[in-house]
């Protein structure tokens, strides 16, 4: 019991929770501002509860042998972390219609906030401060200088178009109709709708980041022979 009470009133393991939910707190805030689902609190509980566990580990494998005998792995506990933090990460993973996947940075920013909890657990406060940085340059940075000097594609963005059209329609037509007003068309899905006699034509495309998808809808409106539209911006 002497031993447990040191460790409850330990300053250095105050210190170390209180830089990993700083840490949290940073890498939640970017995910928070973006509106997306594993944010704030989210990254804090995962980065407190990860170093929480590997401080709890580590100081099991070190002291309590002395007492017991039995030899213990410091990092036991702390390598379930990973495998738990796992299944967060899959649940934010979204797919959206026509296989579009979303999710996968907010994801692997779930997972990151694990490490820098075991890391800061572990004592390596000054490398998990470090790579937090790291991993602000890699997210923020560094895309904005490759979005200047990259290529046309990286300033599109994905898009996708719901068109309800009578059974006379040219679909063809259609298509190079929304080339014509640069709309660059990546899939096109056709299905009957029986019910009503008419066609769905569910076009996946990428247009200039600029774009509003307001413009493509009105624009998809006016068309020949279209009922109706659906647009959808990503």
């Amino acid at each position: 019991m002497d031993t447990i009470s040191v460790y409850l009133v330990d300053m250095e393991v105050i210190i170390r929770l209180a830089i990993a939910m700083v840490l949290g707190l940073v890498l939640g805030m970017e995910r928070e501002l973006k509106r997306k689902p594993a944010g704030l609190k989210t990254s804090l509980v995962i980065t407190l509860a990860s170093c929480l566990l590997t401080i709890v580990s580590n100081h099991s494998a070190y002291e309590f042998p002395k007492v017991s005998g039995i030899v213990m792995d410091p990092m036991r506990l702390a390598a379930q972390i990973v495998t738990g933090v796992g299944f967060l990460g899959a649940g934010v993973i979204l797919k959206r219609n026509h296989d579009m996947i979303s999710g996968l940075t907010t994801a692997a920013m779930v997972w990151v906030a694990s490490a820098i909890g075991i890391a800061v657990g572990a004592g390596f406060i000054g490398e998990a401060i470090i790579a937090v940085v790291f991993l602000f340059i890699s997210i923020k940075l560094i895309p904005a200088i490759i979005w200047r000097i990259g290529p046309k594609s990286l300033h599109q963005k994905e898009m996708l178009i719901e068109l309800v059209v009578e059974r006379s329609t040219n679909m063809t037509g259609i298509i190079k109709e929304l080339q014509e007003r640069n709309i660059m068309i990546k899939n096109v899905r056709v299905k009957d709708l029986q019910a009503e006699e008419t066609y769905q034509l569910d076009i996946q495309a990428r247009v200039n980041d600029k774009t509003y998808a307001t413009d493509v809808y009105m624009d998809s409106k006016k068309m020949s022979n279209v009922i109706s539209a659906k647009v959808e911006s990503f």
